[in-house]
């Protein structure tokens, strides 16, 4: 256990680094979710009288889609010069590959997140920073970076891979996305944890399906 914490620890920093050289996910992701919330909220101030209510889902939608920008690089950078070949061929667990994936992907979606949750907050006006609010958009995050990490294995190898990822990807994510959304909603409205406390159970059976399925699943995925 101790060599495979390892392992995850030396692949998840030579991502990051990988990335402060290069600049290429997060950029995107931040451009893109301050773009699209900047964007949503002069839309709704022109056109929609109350715009309360779908505070949740431009949240989480903005998220997804900033989360997606990310994905599609995750693996598709170490095609580059068969990086990704090398790291098949190195002395560890493929399963470790997997997991290093999943968890640079989530701390880039929660880097892009402590941008979105405070901008949503100073341009709607609403208490968007709360503990059951952050503690939903982590367990949202950590759902959907297991899940996209398995897509985008499974896109890698397709030669449009860039529509061939959320193609796949964003109905599979319906449910721990109207989860998400359900769950915000509650915790903004203060609504009793009864109301909407199932949802919370979709967001964390999603985490451990999906991430259980990317442990078991990586290695046949990479090697078809």
């Amino acid at each position: 256990m101790a060599l495979l914490l390892a392992q995850i620890a030396a692949l998840v920093r030579k991502d990051v680094l990988t990335e402060l050289r290069a600049r290429e996910s997060i950029t995107a992701m931040l451009a893109f979710s301050v773009m699209a919330l900047v964007m949503f909220n002069f839309a709704f101030r022109l056109r929609v009288d109350d715009f309360r209510p779908l505070v949740p889902a431009v949240l989480w939608v903005t998220l997804i889609f900033a989360g997606t920008l990310g994905l599609s690089r995750t693996l598709s950078a170490e095609q580059v010069n068969q990086c990704l070949d090398a790291l098949l061929l190195a002395p560890l667990d493929r399963s470790a590959i997997f997991v290093a994936k999943a968890m640079t992907n989530l701390l880039f979606m929660l880097l892009t997140a402590t941008v979105v949750l405070p901008l949503m907050a100073i341009l709607f006006g609403e208490a968007l920073i709360q503990p059951g609010i952050v503690l939903v958009l982590i367990s949202g995050v950590v759902g959907y970076a297991g899940a996209g990490t398995l897509i985008a294995t499974m896109a890698i190898s397709t030669r449009a891979r860039e529509v061939f990822l959320p193609i796949l990807l964003f109905p599979l994510v319906l449910p721990l996305l109207v989860a998400s959304v359900i769950a915000t909603a509650g915790f903004l409205d203060q609504l009793p944890f009864e109301d909407f406390g199932s949802w919370v159970g979709v967001q964390l059976a999603f985490i451990v399906l999906f991430w259980s399925a990317g442990v078991l699943l990586f290695e046949y995925l990479v090697e078809s």
